[in-house]
């Protein structure tokens, strides 16, 4: 080893939690260097346990880093490791294993509980992020955007509950759409492994997996947001300006829900059928959920299909109303999305025509990567997941959808084969929007 192997170097550029036994394994080294192998060591630097010819030359189309990949999937053996390369240094310490993401599952999860909203976070759950309860939501006021003859405006209404948004004090049945949507599919798709993953918070000794108390948590919030009278869905619980740099529990500004939306409505649809398909399975826990999340989305449901395009434009809703809104609008100028996934996860539990009807008109789109203003993807999913328990009458829909998927990975999986830094970001400038 040269004396530069030595010397720990950020131009090593590697997943730092490790890496799977048996999955790929890459880092990228970046900047001119004269080297042509890499070196896949002990800790100490003492004993390698792996040479390898670093990859040709590639350069960043946006920063114009010149960069390298060194490929050592072929190690395999459990343990941790540095990559070294003579005249730059070495990486920090990664590990191989079998499970070298248990700690971020763990942590991504517990973090849901640090933004929960009307509760005061223990020092037994928080550690020292333990704080008082902020915001109890227990007097929210109808806005006149939302006003009707039931609710004037003025109404004061409970809604408490639900999750802080990721950088302020509102809560939003938007982004609410597709992070419980997330969560569910998760526990979907592995409900052996979260069954176990326990993340130390108030409900953890019960019987439900952690990923579903913490899913109940803010489903008992979205609930909240429909008006019982016309199945319509509040776009979000918010103050009238965003919150100071503040803790939770000293803020007291007065509280609203607006303007009902589609995209609201349809998204509160998509994830109450199917918080239903999933809490069915715990009756005994939690007593008439699946009852009340069906109903809550079959009147989420018709409330859009009278309602199918309402958006919410917040500059144009302030011309009309105060007091002015101007926390987050996540305002979504397409709804098609929000129609395929509300579609899809109410046809996989009731099989019933109309929402077939609609799911065939969707369908024709192609597979896009999920976020919270393209959700079709989370229908997608939810079709291949359930496609067993589909008609036969819509299994070749089921194989265009799969297609479909399987032509979008294929896709990224060629991005990133051709990126100089080995991912499917960086294709294009908006890859790197802030969140």
């Amino acid at each position: 080893m040269t004396a530069n192997s030595q010397q720990l170097s950020e131009r090593i550029k590697l997943n730092q939690l490790g890496y799977y036994s048996t999955g790929p394994k890459m880092a990228v080294i970046t900047g001119e260097l004269t080297a042509t192998k890499f070196y896949v060591t002990s800790t100490n630097l003492r004993d390698t346990v792996y040479t390898g010819t670093l990859g040709a030359a590639n350069q960043s189309a946006y920063s114009k880093t010149i960069t390298r990949v060194a490929n050592f999937s072929d190690v395999s053996r459990e343990g941790s490791y540095v990559v070294t390369v003579p005249g730059i240094g070495h990486s920090y310490v990664f590990t191989i294993g079998n499970n070298p993401y248990q700690s971020l599952a763990m942590a991504t999860l517990k973090a849901f509980y640090f933004q929960r909203v009307s509760m005061p976070l223990e020092l037994l759950y928080a550690g020292k992020w333990h704080r008082s309860a902020g915001h109890p939501d227990n007097i929210v006021y109808v806005h006149p955007s939302a006003a009707t003859p039931q609710r004037p405006a003025g109404t004061v209404l409970s809604s408490s509950m639900g999750w802080y948004d990721a950088g302020d004090y509102n809560k939003y049945i938007v982004n609410s759409g597709i992070t419980m949507g997330t969560l569910l599919s998760a526990y979907e798709d592995h409900p052996d492994y979260f069954k176990n993953l326990s993340t130390n918070i108030p409900e953890s000794t019960d019987a439900v997996p952690d990923i579903l108390n913490e899913v109940v948590y803010n489903l008992r919030w979205m609930l909240t947001m429909q008006d019982p009278f016309d199945g319509g869905v509040y776009h979000k619980c918010t103050n009238a300006v965003f919150d100071g740099m503040v803790m939770p529990g000293i803020t007291k500004a007065p509280r609203y829900v607006v303007q009902k939306s589609t995209a609201a409505t349809l998204d509160f649809a998509a994830v109450a059928a199917q918080a239903a398909r999933v809490f069915r399975h715990f009756a005994k826990q939690f007593p008439g959920l699946f009852d009340s999340c069906m109903k809550a989305a079959t009147n989420a449901w018709a409330w859009a299909e009278k309602n199918p395009a309402v958006l919410y434009d917040q500059n144009e809703m302030n011309k009309k109303f105060t007091p002015e809104i101007t926390t987050g609008a996540y305002g979504d100028r397409n709804v098609k999305d929000e129609w395929l996934w509300a579609a899809a996860e109410l046809f996989i539990n009731t099989k019933e025509n109309k929402y077939l009807v609609v799911l065939n008109e969707r369908l024709k789109d192609p597979a896009f990567l999920p976020s919270w203003g393209n959700v079709a993807m989370m229908g997608y999913y939810s079709i291949i997941r359930h496609r067993k328990t589909l008609p036969e009458s819509v299994q070749p829909k089921v194989i265009a959808v799969k297609d479909s998927i399987v032509k979008m990975a294929n896709t990224l999986l060629l991005k990133a084969n051709t990126n100089a830094f080995a991912t499917v970001m960086g294709q294009s400038a908006r890859d790197f929007n802030w969140g």
